[in-house]
């Protein structure tokens, strides 16, 4: 393994986890959400709420840019994230479309009663972005404050992806009446904004 990883004090996260960690956790996350909605049988009804997909792009900027992507030395904690959200898109994806094309397709388009959203929607995930990505520049990478926002919005995005899942696939389905969309909408733009947040961290 590479000396130098460790001797890097930026090498690591707030909470002493591998550089990558953190961004591979919450990829798998994104990921995951798409997995369960294709894995679903056809006679449930369900769509991908828009602001998902905007999430996806995060995860395909962060593995298209990434400058440790070639580094083979990365502790084995951050490849298996990655291998974990591409390798289970691939077979999630492989698996649907050979065995039921027409869910893939369905499911893989986004709500036309929702794309009037995209603004807000878009909005939110580059005011996310670029806080993170402002703040890393004001404060410094080596920088305590800098460090602690971090650590918290990558707890916040984290614990935001999961309350996200549990509201879409279980909570919702089990009530009587449809939730409020307006109030959906709102925190799906809260989401996206704290993921993105993160993700212009690490940018």
């Amino acid at each position: 393994m590479n000396a130098a990883y460790h001797s890097d004090p930026l090498a690591h996260q707030p909470f002493g986890l591998p550089q990558g960690t953190v961004r591979g956790f919450l990829s798998v996350l994104i990921c995951s959400f798409f997995w369960i909605v294709l894995l679903l049988p056809q006679a449930t009804p369900t769509t991908i709420p828009l602001g998902h997909f905007f999430l996806l792009t995060l995860v395909f900027l962060a593995f298209a840019s990434n400058p440790h992507m070639a580094d083979l030395n990365l502790p084995v904690l951050p490849w298996l994230m990655r291998l974990l959200f591409v390798g289970g898109s691939v077979a999630v994806i492989a698996y649907v479309g050979y065995t039921d094309f027409p869910r893939l397709t369905s499911r893989l388009t986004p709500p036309m009663a929702q794309i009037t959203q995209w603004p807000m929607l878009l909005g939110t995930l580059s005011i996310g972005f670029a806080v993170g990505l402002v703040l890393r520049s004001l404060l410094g990478l080596r920088s305590r404050a800098f460090q602690s926002f971090r650590a918290w919005i990558g707890v916040l995005a984290m614990f935001a992806l999961v309350l996200e899942t549990l509201i879409q696939f279980v909570i919702i389905p089990n009530l009587n009446e449809q939730p409020d969309p307006n109030k959906l909408q709102v925190w799906e733009g809260v989401l996206v904004a704290l993921v993105a947040g993160y993700f212009g961290s690490r940018a």
